[in-house]
């Protein structure tokens, strides 16, 4: 039974598949859900790529991704706090992962192909590849 899950969002479209994916997994009663999102730093952003979490200015905090991530997590009927972070967004899930335990990382990833996502790069996919954990990619639907 899953007891930390940490679920990355990046202020896209797909944060409410997201979570629906998660409002349908099966966690402990004392199960405690992270909500987080990564400001990536200057230095990223200039190499940033598409499915990236990119915040509408490089202010931190962005009151507008806060706003997004406590609405979310009023749809939750389990146990949760918010994760803001600034960094790598890759790294910060995965080091956000290892801090809380987590038995599960959910991960929305917005489905480039071909050239696109050798040149952009995919945080799924390297989080998928890095986390000490199982990871649930979630794709946007057709």
């Amino acid at each position: 039974m899953l007891k930390n899950v940490l679920v990355a969002l990046d202020g896209s479209e797909i944060g409410e598949r997201v979570i629906e994916s998660l409002n349908d997994l099966v966690l402990a009663s004392d199960a405690k859900v992270i909500l987080c999102h990564v400001f990536p730093t200057p230095e990223s952003e200039r190499e940033l790529p598409a499915d990236r979490p990119q915040p509408e200015s490089s202010k931190f905090p962005d009151f507008h991704i806060e706003k997004l991530l406590l609405s979310y997590k009023e749809k939750l009927s389990f146990n949760s706090e918010l994760e803001l972070v600034t960094g790598d967004p890759a790294v910060e899930i995965i080091r956000l992962a290892n801090i809380y335990q987590a038995d599960l990382i959910i991960i929305g990833s917005r489905g480039l192909v071909g050239i696109k996502r050798i040149v952009l790069g995919s945080v799924s996919t390297q989080v998928v590849e890095e986390a000490h954990c199982s990871v649930l990619v979630v794709k946007p639907t057709s």
